[in-house]
């Protein structure tokens, strides 16, 4: 069924006056409201408004401009029946075959901080939702139906098909029909949340009201990326959803340019390797093995990284994630080419090296774009509920380190401590974390006691021959007794730097002066479960 009728209305005005002129020359006659329709006529375009079209002027300040019969029976009228179409007929509606609609900008409005609660509540559309969910449920068989366009970026191949057949597809107009769903869906979340997160029964009209900082109503909406083949065992089923708007930075925003398909454990731990190596500000890179950093280090070069990161765990390393924070060229594809290792990620990789890899064809390589991207919150799944928090952002300077000890750290020491103390943030609780010279010596991580964390840190460096004498140890939280403090010196440590906090503090921090080290306190605890 041709289109013959195009109803525009978006508040994304992006590429719509060149969208509408396409549709124009195509023979389509355009409908619009507003801005929009003032917008298409000052291009030039011959456009008819709304309100002539329904015979019903806008009322009570725009509220009401789309809710009417010969809008949404023109929408909603099944072109397959033939009982519809003469209903519409004997009514003197026209089909609506094409509606393209986005929504008021409520979550931009609402992210003002200057946000009335009236501005808030008037930038809740009514008529678009009402609209689009109408097209979208008359997206029709394939006898016809109507195309509903929420996106720009739908535009082009929306007239690819009108070009191809003179109109569109059944599948076209089904997937953005989902598309339309997903979006009024994540739209009334939006104002769900803002509504819940009012902190004031009764909040006033003209007032930036007070919010709380979690509302009761959270709507999460993320979307599938890829059916994984099983999730951490094989007798569990997993995909990898992303979130609608991946932000640079993030591994969600990932490119695979090679390799065997992703999987659940994959991914969880290229997560884990790529978080703690965009940390850095220098050229660094980090190998992870089950969700644990097992190597990390900083250098001039991203190969220099990885040469001193690989020291400090060869066995752990094998099968492991290495990702780097710099581009890879051809010595670095080299170097990590001669191990055996699952996914290597990188912000970008020159022809040489992406020639080499390709080589190892099982290797999963990543290309993540660079940036400071960051997600709104963390989630855990646990029975019946989810537990939701802010992402860990903590990050510290020399100059929010506390010295309690007589001895005081050196410049090196204090640039030690600093990389040792972000190591640590990526490594799960308990973490212990020895390095010298901007690389990990030992890393023990995931013990239920402290003292054991800080054993088996010590055994990987002796079992890696590297010496512990003078290094800098980080742990994520407190020493609860000095026992732990006893261990690491024990192991060569010469400074230490821990969160403090603990009823016996003053015990462990006379006990670092008794071993004469220095020691630094943060104030801030980097638990990881």
């Amino acid at each position: 069924m041709k289109i013959e009728t195009a109803l525009l209305s978006v508040s994304d005005k992006t590429g719509i006056v060149e969208f509408a002129r396409a549709l124009a020359t195509r023979g389509v006659r355009l409908l619009s409201t507003g801005g929009t329709a003032k917008l298409l006529a000052e291009s030039g375009l011959t456009v008819t408004e709304v309100a002539a079209h329904t015979g019903s002027p806008e009322i009570l300040d725009g509220r009401v401009k789309t809710l009417h019969p010969k809008i949404h029976g023109g929408l909603l009228a099944r072109r397959d029946s033939a009982e519809h179409l003469d209903t519409i007929a004997k009514h003197g509606i026209d089909r609506i075959d094409m509606l393209v609609v986005n929504l008021y900008p409520f979550r931009e409005t609402v992210a003002k901080p200057d946000c009335t609660f009236a501005d808030a509540v008037e930038n809740i559309d009514i008529g678009g939702p009402a609209m689009l969910r109408a097209a979208a449920k008359n997206h029709g068989t394939e006898a016809g139906g109507v195309t509903v366009v929420i996106d720009p970026a739908d535009y082009p191949r929306v007239l690819a098909e009108l070009d191809a057949t003179g109109s569109t597809s059944y599948a076209l107009r089904l997937n953005l029909a989902t598309k339309v769903y997903a979006h009024t869906a994540s739209y009334d979340g939006a104002i769900a949340a803002y509504l819940s997160s009012l902190a004031e029964a009764a909040p006033a009209q003209d007032a930036t009201p007070a919010r709380k900082e979690w509302p009761d109503t959270l709507t999460i909406q993320i979307k599938q990326e890829q059916a994984l083949r099983y999730g951490e065992n094989p007798h569990q089923t997993a995909a990898f959803y992303v979130d609608p708007q991946r932000q640079a930075g993030l591994l969600g925003n990932y490119r695979q340019l090679q390799g065997k398909e992703l999987s659940y454990n994959n991914i969880a731990d290229a997560d884990a390797a790529w978080e703690c190596v965009r940390s850095f500000d220098s050229a660094a890179c980090v190998i992870v093995k089950h969700a644990n950093p097992c190597g990390v280090a900083v250098a001039p070069h991203a190969l220099d990284a990885y040469r001193q990161a690989f020291k400090t765990d060869p066995t752990s390393a094998f099968g492991g994630i290495i990702a780097f924070n710099r581009p890879v060229d051809l010595a670095t594809a080299e170097a990590v080419s001669e191990q055996f290792l699952e996914v290597l990620l990188a912000p970008a990789y020159d022809g040489a090296a992406l020639a080499l890899l390709a080589k190892k064809k099982n290797v999963r390589v990543l290309e993540v774009p660079a940036g400071v991207g960051q997600n709104a919150f963390d989630v855990k799944r646990v029975g019946g509920g989810w537990l939701v928090q802010s992402p860990d952002t903590g990050s510290l300077t020399e100059a929010d380190l506390k010295v309690v000890t007589k001895k005081q750290p050196t410049e090196q020491q204090l640039k030690d401590l600093l990389f040792a103390w972000k190591v640590a943030k990526y490594v799960k609780s308990n973490a212990i974390v020895f390095c010298a010279d901007g690389m990990t010596l030992g890393v023990g991580a995931g013990q239920m006691s402290r003292i054991d964390s800080a054993r088996i840190a010590s055994i990987k460096a002796e079992n890696a021959g590297l010496s512990l004498q003078g290094s800098a140890v980080a742990s994520d939280a407190f020493f609860p007794f000095r026992d732990g403090l006893d261990v690491v010196v024990a192991a060569g440590a010469g400074c230490v730097i821990q969160p403090g906090g603990s009823v016996r503090d003053d015990e462990v921090i006379a006990a670092a002066d008794e071993h004469g080290i220095a020691m630094v306190l943060t104030g801030m605890r980097h638990f990881r479960h």
